[in-house]
């Protein structure tokens, strides 16, 4: 690793520098809702327990339950009796003019989309085995030549972590974003390595924070296929329905693509820390305009998938 290197992951924790002294204002811009240090006093302060609560409280599965028994009794022309879910793919393709009924009937797409709804409900439990186990693989997928700290430690600054306890940057996105990183360190562990340490292109001597961009952009993937909502009408959402017909991991491979393509625009604007909300707004209308090409039935078919091919 170059004295460079070691720089642009050091300056952003350091309590004295920019990231000190500009992180509050960088918050209000960003309008996502992680890259902010959480403190005792938010234990006791309403805003953030509303927050906290609209994040956890807005659980699809009721919700979708809801539509279900609404919709149970409505029997469509052609005679299927559905419930919400169908309902919900069909709309999605019918918004984006590309309405397949063999594809939106499929019992396999509305079991996909289950599941990862229900992935989204699931917070990050720092006391749970399963959860401390995918922060450890984390580290060893991240670092496998370093000896594991422990779960709460300085080190995990080092990848990209706002404190010495990673647990409490997942407060906005959830378990899902743990598993979003660790499939990405998995299936593409060269991009990356890569995106980690910051090897490729001319970097800002102010750099975001790997993991923690990691979770925004997890976040960011959620808001742009409405996959909280109980109807989901984000014109995307059709062509992702296309690639969870095809692929179960079609989420995960998404954020794979999201965060690369993030980097990409990164270097592209030669941006610094203060400007990480427009780079990753670029990075969503970039993807939006993607998803809306013909002919997009998997994550492969997206133009920005060949970067992940190292």
């Amino acid at each position: 690793m170059n004295s460079a290197g070691a720089l642009r992951r050091r300056v952003h924790h350091e309590s004295g520098g920019k990231y000190g002294q500009e992180e509050s204002s960088t918050v209000e811009s960003l309008n996502e809702p992680l890259l902010r240090q959480r403190s005792s006093d938010d234990d006791d302060d309403p805003e953030w327990k509303k927050r906290e609560q609209i994040v956890w409280t807005h659980n699809v599965s009721r919700l979708l339950a809801q539509w279900a028994q609404w919709f149970s009794t409505v029997v469509l022309a052609g005679g299927f009796r559905v419930g919400s879910n169908l309902f919900m793919a069909v709309l999605g393709r019918q918004l984006n003019g590309t309405s397949k009924p063999e594809d939106c009937l499929s019992p396999v797409v509305v079991g996909r989309l289950e599941k990862l709804q229900q992935r989204l409900a699931i917070p990050f439990d720092g006391s749970l085995p399963e959860h401390q186990d995918a922060l450890k693989a984390l580290w060893q997928a991240s670092f496998p030549e370093r000896a594991m700290p422990g779960l709460v430690s300085p080190q995990w600054k080092d990848m990209g972590w706002q404190g010495n306890d990673p647990g409490t940057d997942f407060r906005g996105g959830g378990f899902i974003s743990l598993e979003n990183l660790l499939f990405f360190a998995r299936r593409f562990p060269l991009v990356f390595q890569n995106l980690l340490h910051k090897e490729e292109g001319k970097r800002a001597e102010w750099e975001y924070p790997f993991a923690v961009a990691g979770i925004n952009i997890t976040f960011m993937l959620i808001q742009l296929l409405d996959l909280r909502a109980a109807k989901p009408s984000s014109p995307s959402v059709a062509s992702f329905f296309n690639m969870l017909a095809s692929d179960e991991d079609s989420f995960d491979l998404l954020y794979c693509v999201a965060f690369k393509l993030l980097d990409a625009q990164w270097l592209a604007q030669g941006a610094s820390y203060m400007e990480f909300n427009a780079v990753l707004q670029a990075t969503r209308k970039q993807l939006e305009k993607e998803l809306a090409l013909e002919d997009v039935d998997r994550v492969e078919d997206l133009p920005s998938y060949i970067t992940l091919d190292l």
